[in-house]
């Protein structure tokens, strides 16, 4: 269904997981994909909270809570389907961005710790240093069952992620306690 000219335009998507899996890359291939548009959340980060990841400091949930609100905000104010890349790594923060955009689908890219350090590693400048990997692994919640999303394998290469997620996204409506969405 790449780039299609039928794309559903309340189609919300967050790609999500730890530092280093590859959430960037993945949900711009995915907005490709579903033909909507891609958004970082990193671009998103009030100036504070990158000072304090800069510096090695993990950002507790009050750092974390306005900027999941205006994640939820910009998926809800879209007009075309809408792929943002956010770590999301706790339920809460998954049912805060709900709270705005309830038809909201997630993409858990997930690897293990060995992989995303080194992908950390071949990043430089970025500003989440490696030593704050751990502290997102530790408190990453996966995805529950009763939540519209999917896990993939980031050991794939990034365009078949993009299309198993696509093709997934575009598949079937979900149900959740909100009713019924999807295609």
């Amino acid at each position: 269904m790449t780039g299609s000219n039928n794309a559903d335009p309340t189609l919300h998507i967050v790609v999500m997981g730890v530092c280093g899996c590859g959430k960037s890359t993945v949900g711009a291939l995915l907005a490709r994909e579903v033909g909507g548009a891609f958004l970082d959340g990193d671009e998103l980060h009030p100036a504070a909270n990158v000072a304090k990841m800069a510096a090695s400091i993990p950002l507790d949930d009050g750092d974390r809570e306005p900027w999941l609100r205006e994640v939820g905000r910009r998926l809800l104010s879209s007009d075309r389907p809408l792929v943002i890349a956010c770590s999301a790594l706790k339920r809460s923060y998954r049912d805060l961005i709900r709270s705005a955009a309830p038809q909201t689908l997630f993409v858990h890219l997930h690897g293990t710790r060995e992989l995303l350090a080194d992908r950390m590693a071949s990043r430089p400048g970025h500003f989440m240093p490696l030593s704050l990997l751990d502290s997102q692994l530790a408190i990453l919640e996966p995805l529950g069952s009763d939540e519209p999303g999917i896990q993939l394998d980031i050991a794939q290469a990034p365009a078949w992620i993009a299309k198993e997620a696509s093709a997934w996204v575009t598949a079937e409506p979900f149900t959740t306690a909100s009713g019924i969405f999807g295609s």
